[in-house]
């Protein structure tokens, strides 16, 4: 943190080391954020914000009269120490004097006019609050930043820039190809996933930190209370705010959230386990835990399900338990046109790995075949951090030791130093996959302990589990039987009389 050296008599700035010249925005940076819109680009892109929209920390932001999309965006923002053109890459990190956090305010309703620019619509007085602390930019590492949003409390949006498409570095540099980047100019850096709309009353706040570095500084929260403005603008003077149905999925981040149905085909997808896949409730989990594997495809085979093993998997923690819902992975063989078309950025394994759920199973399908890596630590890293459950691949792990000391479950076919290219290329994402010689499809309920792993159509799951549990339950009454001395013959499986007497037992109970 610092004391800043110029301290403006505007409270707007006060958090600033001068008025900036211009505040330069980065449209898409994080890969959640380029997921969630479907687009992942070559290279940055920019737009310009006026030094007017600057605002401090624990102020007021008025929603414009006739409008109901304003956005939240929390940023990171760098300040430009000394001027900067023509730099290099590795030169450009020296000109940013401090890093501060952000909020990207914006409103969808006077986008369409704009033509791209986002003059209208994020340029409005108040849309950038920036602060409250600047971190001196010399003592962090702009790869070990993390940036985090909360509304009225609750924790919306969180991100790192290991997860960045491009680094921070970058934009300065590239930047400075075109311009001159002079001391107090902001660079806002663009917003991970979660980004939604805010409404009167809502109060958002923005904090940027460095959680690794000595101290962990931070900028502290940065706090901004949402009011509604009843100035009206003129028909007269220009176009009025407009909204599409488009605009309110953008801007809630999902034609769900936004309250909009389904589009065509959409439905059929969700019919399908798509996008809106079964969930675990509590109760089901705990039962799970209960349920052995051996005993879950003994009921699955009784039910008639008799493809329902993952065959030739081992489990890399045999001490313990994997329960999830299945997120499906496929790879097809290796073809180095196609690797060079799919294989490259953020390819659909990526995309994958960095939009897990909490609680679901990663179940690729390497056609069995362990000859390359089909995930390594850093995503093991990524899956585990956004909740996942586990991985499952019926293809090798690269990075093996590091992924057990990560500590994210995983069965596999064993260890391999290759990366993915040599064998795989990743095509596709929840769909139906072979894994283990077992379909599964998104939504699936994915169970493995020492013995193996099974894959329950969610339909039958309750029936399945009850009669894992019943049979455990009956199960360990006749091992107690057997540990009493009594013989096996009549008992193990019980005749008529034993039948007798353990559901004279069960009433007793």
């Amino acid at each position: 943190m610092m004391t800043h050296p110029l301290e403006p008599a505007d409270h707007r700035f006060a958090a600033l080391p001068e008025h900036p010249g211009k505040i330069i925005a980065v449209h898409l940076a994080y890969a959640s954020r380029a997921a969630q819109r479907g687009r992942r680009p070559a290279a940055p892109s920019y737009f310009l914000k006026p030094g007017s929209s600057v605002a401090g920390t624990g102020g007021t932001l008025e929603r414009p009269a006739g409008t109901e999309l304003l956005a939240f965006e929390g940023e990171i923002a760098l300040v430009i120490g000394t001027p900067a053109r023509h730099v290099s890459i590795t030169q450009a990190w020296d000109h940013v004097g401090w890093v501060t956090a952000a909020n990207d305010f914006g409103v969808y309703d006077l986008r369409s006019n704009d033509k791209g620019s986002n003059l209208r619509n994020k340029g409005v007085d108040g849309f950038t609050p920036l602060g409250p602390e600047l971190l001196d930019a010399r003592t962090i590492d702009p790869a070990a930043l993390r940036v985090r949003t909360w509304v009225d409390g609750e924790l919306v949006q969180e991100d790192t820039t290991s997860a960045l498409l491009f680094p921070l570095a970058q934009f300065v540099a590239d930047l400075s190809q075109h311009l001159t980047l002079e001391r107090g100019d902001v660079i806002l850096t663009g917003t991970p996933a979660g980004s939604s709309v805010v409404g009167p009353g809502a109060v958002v706040e923005v904090e940027v930190d460095a959680p690794t570095a000595p101290g962990a500084p931070t900028s502290g929260r940065l706090r901004t209370t949402i009011a509604q403005s009843q100035v009206p603008f003129d028909p007269a003077l220009g176009s009025l705010p407009a909204v599409d149905d488009t605009q309110r999925e953008e801007a809630w981040g999902s034609r769900e959230a936004a309250g909009l149905p389904p589009v065509a085909g959409e439905a059929d997808a969700t019919a399908a386990g798509g996008p809106e896949r079964f969930v675990l409730s509590p109760a089901q989990r705990e039962k799970l835990e209960a349920a052995p594997v051996a005993g879950l495809s003994a009921a699955l085979r009784k039910r008639g399900l008799h493809h329902c093993l993952l065959d030739g998997l081992r489990p890399m923690h045999p001490e313990r338990k994997l329960i999830g819902t299945a997120r499906t992975l496929r790879f097809v063989p290796a073809r180095e046109d196609l690797f060079t078309a799919h294989g490259g950025g953020f390819n659909t394994q990526k995309q994958v790995f960095d939009s897990v759920g909490e609680g679901e199973v990663i179940v690729i399908e390497a056609r069995g075949d362990s000859g390359a890596g089909t995930l390594g630590d850093i995503l093991a890293l990524r899956a585990l951090h956004r909740g996942a459950a586990g991985v499952v691949t019926d293809g090798a792990i690269r990075d093996f030791e590091a992924v057990a000391e990560i500590g994210l479950t995983a069965f596999s076919a064993g260890a391999h130093p290759s990366v993915l290219g040599r064998k795989h290329v990743p095509w596709d994402s929840d769909v139906a996959v072979a894994c283990g010689g077992a379909t599964v499809l998104p939504g699936d309920v994915i169970v493995g302990d020492s013995d193996g792993l099974v894959v329950i159509p969610p339909a039958v799951l309750d029936e399945i589990v009850e009669t894992t549990l019943e049979n455990e339950e009956r199960d360990a009454w006749i091992a107690a039987r057997i540990a009493e001395g009594e013989a096996i013959e009549g008992l193990f499986p019980m005749n008529e009389a034993w039948k007798a007497r353990y559901a004279a037992w069960r009433r007793e109970r």
